[in-house]
């Protein structure tokens, strides 16, 4: 792209950061008639969702895709992206479930459940706003180290850091998944607008490698520096390493 724009916004507490994104997700809703904002989960976004909810916005139009989903899994696993996009996003913005989409853990064919995801996203018209977290190991989504920069939607397998973090979801690690359906690096520099929430000095480090190190595979998240509008949100502890 001939021009980049990263703007980096530092915010002192959860609140500050849940309404600086908030306001970031209200503007693209109404910058088109019918948009497309793509969602992510875990804790970083969490205080999003809570000041969109408290904004009394009418989410009515929008269509919005998940970045990825556990496989392995039974249907209503209270930890399945399914049911936590329900409890966070669906019920409390009240959206239409049916404009909620995900790739489909359940198919006996997963490449072809990433080939559905991929059609599914370009039949809607490309993803406006794509919301993201950040891993400690600098994935998104779940494009562990060594996914290839230009990966599309597809099955991957986790890496012991990333099933340790999200072992606190579980009874114990054994209960981690150890693969998913995620979008692929490729699919997620396709979103016009890419918005990055990071909380917390355990991201710091990967921040700071996202934003100012070299672009490559050992570190993922760094594919953001080829994009061409990004926003960072983070709190002071994980912008902390940077200057």
């Amino acid at each position: 792209m001939s021009s980049r724009t990263l703007n980096l916004i530092r915010c002192s507490d959860p609140a500050a950061l849940g309404q600086a994104a908030a306001d970031v997700v209200l503007a693209a809703l109404a910058a088109a008639p019918e948009p497309v904002i793509g969602v992510a989960t875990g804790s970083s976004p969490s205080p999003l969702y809570k000041a969109l909810a408290a904004s009394g916005a009418d989410f009515s139009s929008a269509a919005w895709f998940a970045l990825d989903e556990y496989v392995g899994l039974p249907p209503g696993h209270p930890e399945s992206y399914a049911e936590v996009l329900r409890r966070e996003i669906v019920e409390p913005l009240g959206l239409d479930p049916q404009r909620v989409h995900l790739p489909d853990p359940h198919r006996v064919d997963l490449k072809d459940a990433a080939r559905r995801y991929e059609r599914q996203i370009a039949a809607a018209g490309g993803i406006d706003l794509q919301i993201l977290g950040l891993g400690r190991n600098g994935h998104l989504a779940f494009n562990e180290p060594g996914a290839p920069l230009d990966s599309r939607t597809r099955l991957e397998t986790l890496t012991e850091d990333t099933r340790r973090a999200n072992q606190r979801f579980f009874a114990s690690l054994d209960d981690v998944p150890t693969h998913c359906l995620t979008q692929g690096l490729g699919t997620i520099l396709e979103a016009r607008h890419l918005l990055l929430i990071v909380r917390g000095a355990g991201k710091a480090e990967a921040l700071a490698r996202a934003l100012t190190g070299p672009v490559g595979t050992d570190c993922p998240a760094s594919v953001l520096q080829t994009h061409g509008h990004v926003t960072v949100l983070a709190d002071d502890a994980a912008a902390s390493l940077l200057s």
